[in-house]
């Protein structure tokens, strides 16, 4: 598999420009340019989007993702070819007879639960059918009401299938299911979904480049929240981190900043560690999670790095979310010059949340400057490189 930075160079040469060229047109420094071109840093995401655009190269064929050959390691990949399918289909979707609502909520609901502990295949498996089902409740309710709430559980299950589709790297869809979420919370008897379909796009247009739309669209979700109940905090909370992190990556980092404090407020009103609330996460240790993940998209890596070891993430959070955390600090340590410690940190997040951990495209990039770091490879280097299925 060709490295990540191997790839900006042979797009940046194919258009013509110099590396002292392209670092103008990204706003990037040339020592850093340089520097991923050739493998010494991980390029980070919000460099994969700006170069991505400014080269007019698809950031899924820089990243080389979904990791065909790693899914396919761990079996056929059951749902998503169905998934696929209730995607294209749209607002013509083959509904079929649904089971009672109360069923479908909390199939739902299991399936949700199912993704938080890392186990996104089974969520994958069960998703199509369930999809289907809730179409079919929507053509066969009653009443405007029933009809209302259905399309809120419609809403959910595309909530799930935007992340699924994130998950396992197939990005290009990730767009048509927020349309589809947006079409089913503009029918739903719960206003919470319209807003949280504006961050989810946000969300995706942070992968392209698109910041400014992202901040507008944040902004647009925060002002439509109304209540002060849990799943309003919640979803208040989660909106003001995607501006967090949508701030960091446009480098305005005193408005990820302020986000950050309006989100540490809130998390403050949450009950536990996180709330499971429309799959939002959010919780006080989110916060400090996504505090790090500021500091390194835009600010220091090196505090980044000593932050996040110190960060104490209890028990209770979503194995993925914490998993994420110790594959940023791997990044930011190796930033900071100290690739022992980033492999450490990159153990951290197999032991914790292995699946995430294997198909996180940041993973490949950060082990990769761990290897160019590194003179001799280390046993633990060279099994992590086994497990990845890549050459280092």
């Amino acid at each position: 598999m060709v490295a990540l930075g191997q790839k900006i160079s042979a797009a940046r040469r194919l258009a013509g420009l110099t590396q002292a060229q392209l670092a103008s047109r990204t706003h990037y420094s040339l020592s850093y340019v340089r520097a991923v071109e050739q493998g010494r840093e991980p390029a980070s995401p919000a460099y994969i989007a700006t170069v991505s655009r400014a080269l007019r190269v698809d950031p899924d064929d820089l990243l080389g993702i979904p990791y065909r050959e790693t899914l396919e390691k761990d079996g056929p990949l059951e749902g998503m070819t169905e998934l696929r399918a209730i995607l294209a289909e749209g607002v013509y979707v083959r509904p079929v007879e649904p089971s009672p609502p109360e069923k479908l909520a909390a199939e739902v609901e299991r399936v949700n639960a199912v993704y938080r502990v890392d186990r996104g295949r089974d969520a994958l498996t069960r998703l199509p059918g369930i999809l289907r089902q809730i179409h079919g409740a929507v053509r066969e309710a009653r009443t405007e009401g029933e009809r209302a709430r259905a399309y809120s559980l419609l809403a959910s299950g595309y909530v799930t299938t935007e992340r699924l589709c994130r998950r396992f790297g197939y990005m290009s869809l990730c767009t048509p299911a927020v349309d589809r979420m947006e079409w089913a919370a503009s029918h739903a008897d719960d206003p919470l979904y319209v807003a949280q379909a504006k961050v989810k796009r946000a969300r995706v247009l942070m992968y392209l480049d698109a910041t400014d739309v992202s901040l507008k669209l944040v902004e647009q979700a925060l002002s439509e929240i109304k209540g002060t109940g849990e799943a309003a905090v919640a979803v208040r909370g989660y909106s003001h981190l995607c501006g967090a992190i949508a701030a960091a990556r446009a480098r305005n980092l005193p408005v990820a900043r302020a986000h950050l404090e309006e989100a540490a407020l809130l998390a403050k009103k949450v009950r536990g560690v996180e709330s499971s609330a429309y799959g939002t996460l959010f919780g006080p240790t989110n916060v400090s999670i996504h505090a790090c993940a500021v500091e390194m998209e835009a600010g220091d890596p090196g505090k980044a790095a000593h932050d996040g070891t110190q960060l104490r993430i209890p028990r209770g959070i979503a194995p993925p979310r914490a998993g994420h955390h110790w594959q940023d600090t791997a990044r930011a340590w190796l930033l900071a010059g100290k690739p022992a410690k980033a492999l450490d940190a990159l153990n951290c997040a197999r032991r914790i949340a292995p699946q995430q951990t294997r198909l996180h495209p940041g993973v490949r990039e950060t082990l990769r400057g761990i290897a160019e770091s590194e003179r001799r490879r280390s046993e633990s280097l060279n099994s992590f490189a086994g497990w990845l299925g890549l050459r280092v």
